[in-house]
């Protein structure tokens, strides 16, 4: 009951916050028109425009922040990045649709925010009244100059007081229920308006899946460079050492045997070494394992033989084969990820979550670590960072000082 109460609190508390804010509204819109006119006088208004448009803005980033605890989604923030003097920022403040979006959305807010907390508060008051209905006629007996609405409903009629008795509890639960719901209509609102348009959300989404395939490219070229150094200073190195073993052998296989046989003994040594260093590239590239035994059986052998001492709990919901570029690059992640944790973290357990969603594979990797893991402090997030750019990924890092770390990835595989 005490946990109910504070939460219908806490829900008019936040229409009454929406409410203040929409109030801001009149000024903001006369400052913006004042400023603008006056702006083309020697540039007067610039401060004026500028100043309402950081307040504005401020308040905007407030709601944004409001809606999305109530969607459960963020809204992002829609703005034209600002840079050079002055002159500058205010021209692209001027030029910025979302400028102008923010005024909108004010103007909205204000009938909204008022009209909310106005059905909040009558809410309440209606259902006192008819919940002491009754009471209020004993104790009005008689006409008065201002008698309550519930008396003028029943017209001090005995039978119906008592009526309205019940409808006053409806009235008190839907009180209680009905601010949860403008709160969602005012979040709505504010992610219709605050939030980019869908050309913004179209053309960002393109910047990102440019950059992303640009890095998808950087990091192929980077591999590609590393076959071929391990290729040129490994394997072809053995390989050649031994074609020159085998050429000497044969010359000398008649007049000194037991040489001979040394260097055939050599060539066989070093074609091993050399098969050795091609599997372990290979493996690199594309673990037989995952081909072998799929994902699921890919990590359980990854997790025993990284195992040191540290218990690694799998967690792995999987109940079909991905495609292989999709296994291979959650399995290079999730390798990445447990080399992180073992090398840097300080960690006595690790926890690896795998759920196949259908649309996306949701990967989780936490530890009990010191915490601190910054993608600018080593390779290893960043190298995880551009393997699932690649696919338009993402990575979500929480790793406060002092731990834990929690590693939340989004790898889509398609359904």
């Amino acid at each position: 009951m005490r946990q109910e109460l504070r939460r219908g609190a806490g829900e008019f508390g936040q229409l009454t916050v929406g409410t203040a804010i929409g109030l801001a509204a009149p000024f903001l819109l006369a400052l913006t028109l004042v400023s603008v006119p006056s702006s083309l006088v020697a540039g007067l208004g610039i401060p004026l425009f500028v100043g309402a448009v950081w307040l504005t803005r401020r308040l905007a980033d407030l709601q944004r922040h409001r809606a999305a605890a109530v969607l459960g989604a963020p809204v992002p923030s829609p703005y034209a990045p600002l840079s050079g003097g002055v002159l500058a920022r205010t021209r692209t403040m001027f030029g910025d649709r979302a400028t102008w979006r923010d005024l909108v959305w004010l103007l909205c807010q204000l009938p909204v925010g008022l009209l909310s907390l106005a059905l909040g508060i009558g809410l309440w008051l209606a259902a006192a009244q008819f919940l002491v209905a009754p009471l209020l006629r004993a104790l009005l007996p008689t006409r008065t100059s201002f008698d309550p609405v519930v008396l003028e409903i029943t017209g001090r009629s005995g039978p119906l007081t008592w009526l309205m008795v019940p409808v006053g509890v409806g009235l008190v639960v839907l009180a209680y229920r009905l601010p949860r719901h403008l709160l969602a209509g005012q979040a709505r609102l504010a992610g219709a308006l605050l939030g980019p348009t869908s050309t913004a959300r179209l053309s960002a989404r393109v910047d990102r899946l440019t950059a992303t395939r640009a890095a998808a490219v950087d990091a192929s070229a980077v591999e590609l460079r590393r076959v071929e150094r391990d290729l040129h200073d490994g394997a072809q190195v053995r390989l050649v050492a031994a074609t020159l073993n085998l050429g000497m052998a044969e010359d000398v296989i008649d007049a000194d045997p037991a040489g001979a046989k040394v260097l055939v003994a050599e060539a066989k040594a070093g074609v091993g070494a050399a098969l050795m260093e091609l599997r372990d590239l290979v493996r690199g590239i594309h673990p037989p394992v995952l081909a072998d035994r799929g994902l699921t059986g890919a990590v359980q052998a990854l997790a025993l033989k990284l195992t040191s001492g540290i218990p690694i709990e799998l967690d792995l919901r999987l109940d079909r084969r991905l495609a292989a570029p999709v296994e291979s690059a959650a399995y290079f992640v999730i390798a990445e990820s447990l080399g992180n944790a073992l090398r840097h973290s300080g960690a006595t357990r690790i926890q690896v979550t795998v759920t196949d969603r259908r649309e996306a594979l949701h990967i989780t990797v936490r530890d009990d670590g010191a915490g601190g893991a910054e993608p600018a402090r080593g390779s290893g997030l960043r190298g995880i960072q551009r393997r699932l750019s690649a696919f338009d990924g993402s990575l979500d890092i929480t790793s406060p000082p002092g731990g834990p770390t929690v590693l939340v990835m989004e790898l889509p595989c398609g359904s």
